[in-house]
Parts: C-alpha cells; structure tokens; sequence
C-alpha cells in the first residue's frame, strides 16, 4: 500500500488555509468530473480528489494526517503506525467499512478504523451518511444538542485488574481567524473501571462538543486500547505469558515465582514439559463476569556453552542419554 500525499493531489501547500483547500478542490473538481472532462484517467483523479478533500476539510482529520505524514513521502510502502490515532480526539459519527471502502485502501487503513462508532449506537439517530461529511440532519427534538466525540487512549493492562485513575490529554484542531489548522489540547482526569477490555468505550456523559442556543452537550466516548508489554499478551479478557524455563525445570518439573498484572504467584511446571507447552491459571486474566484466565507458555532457554565446565556438562548429558532429536524424521 502506498502513502498518499493529499497535498500533492489537491496541489495545495501544507500550510493552506481552510479556504485554499476548498477552492482548489472545487477548481479540479470541475475539471476531472467524468460527465464532463476528457481527460483520459478523469474518474480515477475524481475519485481521488474526493478522498484528500474528505480529509483536509476536516481539520481534526487533517491535523492526525499532518503528524502521520510528516515521515512519509508520496508513493512510499505505507502501514500504518500501531495506534497511530491514539489520543486524538474525533467528532461525528465516524464511518462503516462500506463508508470507507468508497475511498483508496490508504483512506480505509487511516479512518476506516472509526467504524465501529456509528454501527455500534454512538452517534446521533439521524446521521447522515450521503456524502461523508459527518453531518447530521438533526430533526426539531435534536436541533440543539452537541456532537459526541471519539478518541482512542492507551492504559497499562495492569489498570484493568485494579481499575485507576488516569490524567489524559487528547488532541484535536480548529481553525483560527486566518482560515489555518492550529493545534488544540485539553486534559482529562479518567476514571478507569476494574475490568475494562480492550477495545471497550467509557462514556464521559456532557465531554463531547458543546450545544446549540443552550442545548446539551455531545458525550465523549473513550475506546480502550493497551499499551504494548514486554510480557504479556491480551486476548479478550485473557492474558498470555511466555516464560523462559532451563532444561532441568522443563524435564524435572520445578516451581517458579512468575510475574502476573496482578501480582507474583507460584507456578508448578510439571515434569517431562516441552518447550510450548501452555499451562493454564484458572480466573487469573482480565477481571468481569467470568474472568478470563492467565496461560503461560514455556519457552526452554538452553545455557551457553561458554566455559570449559558448561562444555563438559553438555558432553557428558550426551553420553548419557543418547538423545537423538532428529529420530522421528526418517531416512
């Protein structure tokens, strides 16, 4: 997948104002419409032109693209980031996978990643999805109530078995009185439930964009993503650890003290264990009703034949097993 320059498309500079952006894309617009243009690839510019102005009118979508792209050039091999959104702070409804597959694979890899907003009950009932615009047609009951609002935000796994309170800060943008994208901040004191999954939203009732005449505010939605740990992997609500054990745990059995979020427990490996094997902690993964449970997968460590004796040692288990690791292969 390549990365798209939406600046390059529009052929607009990265600093163009609001307005700039829409005139440009009005002008070309015209000229690769495939009822009246030409031009021999008008539908595939067209189409293209739509999808970099969907994202540079809006200001917070442009202003995530923005610190994404700032590594990236036009036609480069493109993944995106892991959590590249992480802490940014959407408005509107967000989109479907059918919404995001009307744009490029590159579009769908950025923000159709929002989906699961909408189809999941979030935005508005009344949510106009013609034309992506992120629009509302709010009938007279819902004319003066604000827009919820959308941002991913990274916890610890280990605030998932206590629970915690967490001091965030998202980012989004607005437009100043020149027309330009300009950076804005706020900070939030989060309190994080015991138990919560991945993936799981936290509704903030009254965070979300203010009201119209005096109406309510839209609602802030939180969607849970943990950070990467250097020992554990979550799958749901359960928790795997890959454990290095020696040669003489897995072939004697031994009893080990191993981490858990929660706290270190002791671990019995049974005798005669091979490297894979997964042991499992009944109720010992992410907190909730049932809890999930805690694997450890063994992971057989061999010592370094790095001295004379270590040498030795291995040498003699030679002789005396007469091991053949390769005796199941055949000939």
């Amino acid at each position: 997948m390549e990365f798209k320059d939406y600046y390059t498309i529009l052929g607009v500079e990265r600093d163009a104002t609001q307005d700039e952006i829409k005139r440009a894309y009005r002008k070309l617009a015209r000229k690769y419409h495939p009822d009246v243009s030409k031009e021999a690839d008008a539908e595939v510019r067209f189409k293209e032109l739509g999808e970099a102005y969907e994202v540079l009118k809006d200001p917070e979508k442009r202003a995530a693209y923005d610190q994404l792209g700032q590594n990236w050039q036009a036609g480069e091999e493109f993944r995106p980031p892991p959590d590249w959104d992480a802490g940014f702070e959407f408005s509107g409804g967000g989109y479907t996978q059918e919404d995001a597959a009307a744009f490029s694979d590159f579009f769908e890899s950025l923000f159709g990643q929002r989906r699961g907003y909408r189809d999941a009950g979030f935005g508005h009932a009344g949510f106009d999805p013609a034309g992506f615009t992120g629009g509302y047609r709010r009938s007279r009951s819902q004319a003066l109530r604000g827009e919820d609002h959308h941002a991913k935000v990274m916890i610890e796994l280990e605030d998932a078995y206590h629970g915690a309170t967490r001091a965030i800060t998202l980012q989004s943008a607005e437009v100043d009185a020149q027309g330009r994208v300009q950076p804005r901040q706020r900070a939030l004191n989060v309190r994080i439930p015991k138990g919560v999954k991945q993936g799981q939203r936290i509704r903030l009732s009254g965070q979300g964009g203010p009201g119209f005449d005096g109406g309510p505010a839209g609602d802030l939605y939180l969607e849970i993503e943990f950070q990467a740990h250097r020992h554990y992997r979550v799958e749901g609500r359960d928790v795997t650890l890959q454990l290095p054990v020696a040669p003489w745990e897995a072939a004697l059995g031994a009893t080990v003290q191993i981490p858990t979020p929660e706290a270190p427990v002791e671990l019995k490996i049974p005798p005669g264990s091979n490297a894979g094997r997964r042991l499992r902690l009944k109720g010992r993964g992410i907190p909730g009703e049932p809890p999930g449970d805690f694997y450890v997968v063994l992971d057989i460590v061999l010592p370094p034949a790095d001295s004379e004796s270590a040498k030795a040692a291995y040498r003699q288990l030679a002789e005396a097993t007469a091991f053949d690791p390769r005796s199941g292969m055949g000939g």
